[in-house]
């Protein structure tokens, strides 16, 4: 009887572990969704600019005044997805001395880093310089340039800042004067005490051509020479003699360092520049430069399409794609969204434009909403529902502006991820961007949730960027023009993004069922006004 009960005893036992274990594969095998959380904005005392977000990379960098104590940051501004749980808090002290680590949490946890950049701006500058301080932080030691009729021995130190803000110079710079041979200073900032040497030197140059970026129909014009005299440039095309000087009043001086930005060049022309002191005879070197050649914006009509099947798309059966839509993923649960028109530009009598709605696609929960969209690349595949496109085309011009032609009829946002569910309500937003970069490939675009991979433009390989969004109805066609504005004047493009959409978050599958954007005669131009 004993071996019946303990018989028994085991079998219940195994049976209460077999349903424990059940239960436990029942649970975990019931997903949690998955909700992308994101650093939307963030600030700290001592800023300098804007913060640059990495969604992709989930980081968030900022750059710093010298004087803010790494190990003593002021969190003034942090904005995160809605949802999300995070320690993190605004008015709360932060070490950045090293790469900080915050969680946004939900039903994961998203680990993101907060970095901080702090550049110590060193200054020495005497009168009667030429050109820029050479300053070399690892041998400490500074190094500037005076004209002929200076003397050594009676040198006027105007500025000299080697630390950060703070810091403080030993012995007071303004008793400097004997150059003749090595000066030291002690420089010290925060109980610390460095030695640095000064050096000063005579040169019988006066002015410096240091650089030229030559773009299509602009260059970019870089010297170096005196700030208390008139600097300036000539340029001349390569195949004439005949200089002709730079209108003086464009030119810009910042100390000894000047620069100017010439347009109304010729493309792909070859020229030879030059810097100035006006009223002199005195010349920098000159430097050979070309511009590019100019290159109209493929497919801006919107005058060709093909359709196949229940997809269009924006190239005629005869070309070679360079535009494409997210019709491919859209088409899995309805019709394309995005289609040419007959609704076109007044400014023309034949031709089609591209009309971009956006829809909700499917059944019930089965569905989303398909953004009207309009991309520079293509699509490359459907996840599910979702889309892998690649953002660009190769692309080597300059251009200053895009121009063309627009209008919008905006409805009431009625469709939303949980991150942007607060937009619920309100009035619909289209968008229309443009990027120049370096990148070494087209940008993959992902938009399923669980890996997102979206365009960044504070990417680093986003050489200049423009864009423009609206909530308000335009019922009959209006110009845009937009503005490129260059981080750097001295990088070469690679490839050229532009893409438009009749709702601005539609990425994240946020917009308003209706929502349509209209859009004709894209072109690029190349040149600044005067």
């Amino acid at each position: 009887m004993k071996s019946k009960g303990r018989n028994r005893l085991l079998s219940l036992i195994i049976c209460i572990c077999i349903a424990f274990a059940f239960s436990s594969c029942v649970k975990n095998d019931l997903p949690y969704p998955v909700v992308r959380l994101s650093i939307t904005g963030f600030e700290v005392n001592g800023q300098i600019g804007s913060a640059v977000i990495n969604n992709e990379e989930r980081t968030v960098t900022v750059d710093l005044l010298d004087s803010v104590d790494l190990k003593k940051v002021i969190v003034t501004r942090f904005d995160y997805s809605e949802e999300a749980n995070t320690d993190l808090k605004v008015n709360t002290t932060i070490d950045l001395s090293s790469p900080k680590e915050v969680v946004l949490s939900l039903y994961q946890d998203y680990r993101w880093k907060i970095i901080a950049n702090q550049t110590v701006e060193r200054v020495f500058s005497v009168k009667n310089q030429v050109g820029g301080a050479v300053i070399d932080e690892k041998a400490r030691q500074a190094i500037v340039y005076v004209n002929k009729n200076t003397m050594l021995n009676k040198i006027t130190v105007k500025d000299l800042k080697l630390g950060p803000i703070s810091s403080t110079v030993s012995p007071d710079f303004t008793t400097l004067k004997d150059f003749t041979q090595e000066q030291k200073v002690n420089v010290t900032f925060k109980g610390k005490t460095e030695e640095w040497s000064l050096y000063a030197f005579i040169t019988d140059k006066v002015v410096f051509t240091n650089s030229a970026d030559g773009w299509t129909n602009v260059a970019w014009l870089y010297g170096e020479g005196q700030e208390d005299v008139v600097n300036g440039f000539e340029i001349r095309e390569a195949s004439s003699e005949e200089w002709t000087r730079v209108d003086q009043d464009i030119v810009v001086q910042n100390g000894v360092n000047f620069y100017v930005c010439v347009p109304h060049l010729k493309a792909d022309t070859e020229y030879v520049c030059r810097a100035l002191v006006d009223g002199t005879e005195d010349r920098g070197e000159e430097i050979t430069f070309r511009t590019t050649a100019e290159i109209p914006l493929t497919g801006g009509t919107f005058d060709n399409w093909n359709q196949s099947g229940k997809v269009w798309n924006p190239w005629g059966s005869n070309e070679a794609p360079f535009w494409d839509t997210g019709n491919q993923g859209a088409t899995t649960l309805g019709d394309s969204n995005s289609v040419p028109t007959e609704d076109i530009w007044s400014g023309k009598t034949t031709g089609r434009a591209a009309k971009l709605e956006s829809k909700f696609v499917g059944v019930g929960s089965a569905g989303k909403l398909a953004a009207g969209n309009l991309f520079v690349g293509k699509y490359v595949a459907t996840d599910g529902t979702n889309g892998i496109l690649n953002f660009g085309q190769s692309f080597s011009a300059y251009p200053t502006h895009l121009k063309g032609y627009y209008k919008y009829q905006p409805g009431v946002i009625d469709n939303s991820s949980i991150e942007y569910n607060y937009l619920k309500g309100k009035t619909d937003t289209c968008s229309i961007y443009i990027a120049i970069g370096d990148w070494d490939s087209p940008i993959e675009i992902r938009t399923k949730p669980s890996n997102r991979k979206l365009f960044d433009k504070n990417d680093k390989h986003v050489i200049a960027y423009a864009e423009f969004t609206s909530g308000t109805p335009v019922a009959v066609y209006k110009e845009f023009d937009l503005k490129l504005e260059y981080r750097a004047t001295n990088r070469k493009p690679t490839y050229i993004v532009l893409v438009c959409s009749a709702s601005k978050y539609g990425d994240f599958f946020t917009g308003a069922s209706g929502s349509v954007l209209y859009v004709d005669e894209f072109s690029l131009e190349y040149d600044y006004d005067n």
